[in-house]
């Protein structure tokens, strides 16, 4: 009898475990957690500019503009190509060396990503990706528009929006410029920074 009680011990045992790991089983799924919203900080010769990220429609831009940021890609470049009531333009490596404007426009990280092309309309502000004709050519190499750019829309990838320092924007894009539409006044890019979205609101 202590034999056959020992057995029914077990098997209570047994049955106990099967069902709390049915109920692990069963358990609601944990969703992962969601990234927090990041924001970019570029600050500038002219003022400091705020941009927030559009991950949901272009995350392969969004990451590609973080990692280059903190790797410090940006810090020392400048806006090589302003135009009033199109866009500012940045993001061109040769544009941290003086003796190079020849070559500044043409610049990049030594790779390209697909194009994310999205319903985001090109309006004042937003922050787009500059390429060659080559669709899938965007490396570095970025946009802020100064004025409504629809015609854009469908043909480069946006991929954030400007925050804060719009009156940056239009100091910058309202700059005399000389021939590529270059500033007479070179227009720095001191650093780009990203940051928590939630510190610069």
């Amino acid at each position: 009898m202590k034999t056959i009680s020992f057995l029914c011990v077990l098997g209570l045992f047994a049955v106990a475990a099967t069902r709390a790991e049915d109920a692990k089983t069963n358990a609601p799924a944990v969703a992962p957690a969601k990234a927090a919203a990041e924001a970019a900080i570029i600050k500038t010769s002219e003022g400091t500019m705020v941009v927030e990220f559009y991950p949901e429609v272009a995350p392969n831009h969004v990451a590609n503009f973080k990692k280059l940021a903190r790797q410090g890609f940006y810090d020392g470049q400048c806006f090589h190509r302003v135009i009033r009531g199109f866009m500012i333009q940045g993001g061109d490596p040769n544009t941290k060396d003086e003796s190079k404007k020849d070559l500044w426009g043409q610049g990049g990280p030594g790779y390209t990503i697909n194009a994310e092309f999205n319903s985001k309309h090109h309006a004042r502000g937003i922050l787009s990706m500059a390429r060659t004709p080559d669709p899938n050519s965007a490396g570095s190499q970025f946009f802020i528009c100064h004025g409504d750019c629809g015609q854009l829309d469908g043909q480069y990838t946006v991929f954030g929006n400007l925050i804060k320092g719009d009156e940056v924007l239009e100091k910058i894009a309202t700059a005399p410029t000389e021939g590529s539409d270059r500033p007479v006044k070179r227009v720095n890019i001191e650093s780009v920074k990203i940051v928590p979205a939630a510190s610069v609101k």
